[in-house]
This record gives structure tokens, C-alpha cells and sequence, in this order.
């Protein structure tokens, strides 16, 4: 038997109720890199498009095996239909993940003596598939699990599910192929308790052979319900280590952030040692590991939010209106080219990672009208290290070792770093004045 990897590490539940220019006031750097998802090994995303009550859904597939193992339980609030359940493009998400990245960025110092004054720059849970059910079954009826729907929606077989009680329904889902976890009766049951329904997938396999693609597609489920919820607490039952997840809300009103759990802007906006650039996804993950150590692992990190009509700096274009709907967006106007009240769309992006024993609830979200714009950003800023000679260029190369020497404090408390190490890799700098006659008869 082949362990089943669940579309989310959150899963088996992922449900929302869930060159410078001196005088330009903009940005005026360029984007070098970004922190985007291939930086974690089991990082997971959703996209959460809400308003109001209404709530649409996308699970992105990580899935990697032989795909007659791949399923997945999710915890619904309603009984869906098949008008409700959608197969979307996994593009749709590497669009949002490339847009909303923490991202860094590079500026040139100019000749001092060119510019007489410088400005500041601006778990997963895992399940095994048996060969065969059992012989014997007992009924749905007598185990208190009910039907509620099935039908079949891309490659995917979907089931829905009642359960009066989670030994029956535990019980449901391994005669019909799922092996549970020991513990996964005590998960399930304040679920059950709620009244929730049980979303259940698994691949079709003649459907995905007769199809043009070559790997499984996010699915997206739409639905109406005052919660507003991620639940993450199934999806810990096998998990070995923490696991990270990637929120993509959205929302025609401002941020949405967490009211069970602290939202905490990522560190940002400040300026790091130039060879970062050649160490960045290395810098971001210690960086990170670093802050969530320091907030006691019980908070989630706002890495982006602005409007998506703009950005700045830009580390991929704005998403199209049609992109958008791709993503869940339903309130957007058929003119495409409106953007404003009605047309907005705000995202927020958050960074959970948790494990078990520091997130012992499930995510719940509120909208806020807060429009405040944040984004990670890291700032390399190249010294001009050529020659020249002026009274501004002396005084500028006298103050480039503090302005290293802060960096790499900077870079060592952000990431525990080893200090030394930091600054064997600073650039050297020839702080000793030119003679006061080379300015009239240079070599």
C-alpha cells in the first residue's frame, strides 16, 4: 500500500468559513528575487475568495505519486452539488504566488560627486489506499454515514457525506479504501458535531487518461455560510515536523486577518549586505524560521497586501480580471476595465507555519476595511566603489564600513547568522583620503 499525500498538509479539512532616478517619488529600484513557494518542501496553498457569506475555495494539488493513491476528505459546511464544485488551472496560483511573493530589491549608488546630496530611497495528512475493501461491510445505515451526493466533476470521483457520529463514519471511509489514522475518530468528531459534510475525492482514472493533462488540477468549491475558517487540525494527525501554508484571501474590502491567532507582519524594508543576492532563498528561510521562533510559533505572518490593480515594486504584473476569476473572484463587474468600489480586489497573504502543539485550533479569518499596503521587501544597496575624487567622495567612503558593519547587523539578527562569517563577505573599501592636490592634477 502507498501512502496518499493530501491535496493540503492543512487537509483533509481545508474549508474558509472561512538604474535610480533622484527626483521620482516611486520606486526606483529594480526586483531581483523572490520568495515564492519552491523555497518550503511541504508548503501547501489555498486561495480564499470571500465576500460577505459567500466563499469560493481553491485547493492546490501538490500531489507527486502514482495518482490511483491520491484522495482527499474535506470538511464542508453545506451539502455541495456538482454546479458547486469547479476543477480550476494550477497557473491561477503560481500567478498569485509569483505576484504576492516576498520579493528583494537592488539600488545603485550614484558618483558622489555627481550627486552632491543623496535622498534615501524611499501535517500533511497522509492516508494509505487498500487494495480492496472488505468483505464484509457494514451498512452507511447502520453506521450513521449517509450519501447526501456523488457525481463525477474533471478527474475527479466526489462524494459528499452525513455522519451522526466519527466511528462510523471512520468506519465508512476504511471499507471504502482509506486507511485513517489511529487518532482520526477523535478529529473528525467535533466536525461532526457541527453538523458539518464531508467533501470526498479521489481520481478517475479513465477520465485523467482520456484528458490533456499530465497532472492533477486544483479543486474549487463554492459555498455560502457565516463561518469564515480554515481548519488545519486534521491535516496534523500523521504530520512529522511543521508545516507551512500559504493563504491567498481576497477580498473587495481590505485585509483579512486571523481573530484566533495574532497576525504579524513579516520583517521587511530593510537593507542587507549586496551578497545576499546570491543567497536569498537561504536568507528568507532562516530569516523566517527566525521570526516565527521569536513570536513563540503562535502567529501567522502577513507577507503582502495591496490592491491588485497595482504594485510597487512589481515582482510579476498584475492578475487580468479573467485571471482573477480564475482565482475565485465573483463580484467582478463584466466591464473589465472597472476596477473601482464594487471591482476592487484586495489581497492579503499569509504564512502559517504550525505544528500540532502551537496551533491547536483551526484558522478564523474576519475582513477588516483596513487598505493599509505592506509588503516583504529587502533592500540591496551596491556602493559605488569606482574612483573619484571630491570632498563628497571622501566623505562617502568614509562612511561605507558603518553602513556595512549595520547591514551585516542587520542580516545577523534577522537570521542568527554568524557575525564573522557576515562580514568576510563584505566588500572592502579604501577609506584613506586622496591627497588634496589630486583633485587638480590627477594620476
Amino acid at each position: 500500500m502507498k501512502p496518499i499525500r493530501w491535496i493540503l498538509p492543512l487537509l483533509a479539512v481545508a474549508i474558509a468559513w472561512f538604474g535610480i532616478v533622484p527626483d521620482a517619488h516611486a520606486f526606483c529600484g529594480f526586483y531581483v528575487a523572490k520568495a515564492d513557494t519552491d523555497l518550503y518542501n511541504k508548503a501547501s496553498q489555498v486561495i480564499i475568495a470571500r465576500e460577505g457569506q459567500r466563499t469560493i475555495l481553491t485547493m492546490a494539488n501538490d500531489y507527486q505519486g502514482d495518482v490511483s493513491d491520491f484522495a482527499i476528505v474535506v470538511p464542508v459546511p453545506v451539502v455541495l452539488d456538482e454546479e458547486q464544485v469547479h476543477v480550476g488551472d494550477p497557473a491561477i496560483l503560481e500567478r498569485l504566488d509569483g505576484f504576492s511573493a516576498p520579493r528583494l530589491v537592488e539600488y545603485f549608488d550614484e558618483n558622489p560627486c555627481a550627486v552632491r546630496q543623496f535622498r534615501n530611497r524611499g501535517g500533511a495528512l497522509e492516508s494509505m489506499v487498500t487494495a480492496d475493501a472488505p468483505a464484509e461491510v457494514r451498512s452507511e445505515q447502520a453506521l450513521g454515514v449517509t450519501v447526501e451526493s456523488q457525481f463525477t466533476v474533471g478527474e475527479y470521483d466526489i462524494v459528499i457525506l452525513s455522519a451522526r457520529e466519527s466511528n462510523g463514519l471512520e468506519t465508512w471511509l476504511r471499507q471504502n479504501g482509506y486507511q485513517m489514522p489511529q487518532n482520526a475518530s477523535q478529529l473528525l468528531r467535533p466536525y461532526i458535531r457541527q453538523g458539518m459534510k464531508f467533501f470526498v475525492a479521489k481520481v478517475n482514472l479513465d477520465t485523467l487518461e482520456r484528458s490533456e493533462y499530465q497532472s492533477l488540477r486544483p479543486l474549487q468549491i463554492a459555498y455560502e455560510s457565516p463561518r469564515f475558517m480554515l481548519p488545519i487540525r486534521l491535516g496534523m494527525m500523521n504530520a512529522e515536523s511543521e508545516q507551512d501554508l500559504i493563504i491567498y484571501l481576497l477580498s473587495p474590502q481590505g485585509r483579512i486577518e486571523l481573530t484566533n491567532y495574532r497576525t504579524v507582519d513579516v520583517p521587511s524594508n530593510v537593507d542587507l549586505p549586496v551578497f545576499v543576492k546570491d543567497e536569498f532563498p537561504d536568507f528568507y528561510r532562516d530569516m523566517f524560521q527566525t521570526a516565527y521562533e521569536n513570536e513563540g510559533k503562535t502567529v501567522a505572518f502577513l507577507e503582502y497586501a495591496w490592491d491588485m490593480a497595482s504594485c510597487d515594486p512589481c515582482s510579476a504584473t498584475p492578475l487580468s480580471p479573467d485571471e482573477l476569476r480564475q482565482a475565485g473572484v465573483f463580484w467582478l463587474d463584466s466591464d473589465s476595465g472597472n476596477r473601482s468600489n464594487g471591482n476592487r480586489v484586495f489581497i492579503s497573504r499569509l504564512h502559517v507555519r504550525y505544528t500540532r502543539d502551537h496551533f491547536p485550533e483551526d484558522l478564523r479569518f474576519q475582513s477588516t476595511p483596513n487598505t493599509h499596503f505592506f509588503q516583504g521587501r529587502y533592500v540591496l544597496r551596491h556602493p559605488f566603489l569606482e574612483q573619484a575624487d571630491c570632498r563628497e567622495a571622501e566623505a562617502y567612503r568614509r562612511s561605507l564600513p558603518q553602513r556595512f558593519e549595520q547591514e551585516a547587523q542587520t542580516l545577523a539578527r534577522l537570521t542568527q547568522w554568524n557575525i564573522d562569517d557576515i562580514r568576510q563577505k563584505l566588500p572592502l573599501v579604501d577609506v584613506q583620503a586622496q591627497p588634496w592636490w589630486r583633485r587638480i592634477w590627477p594620476l
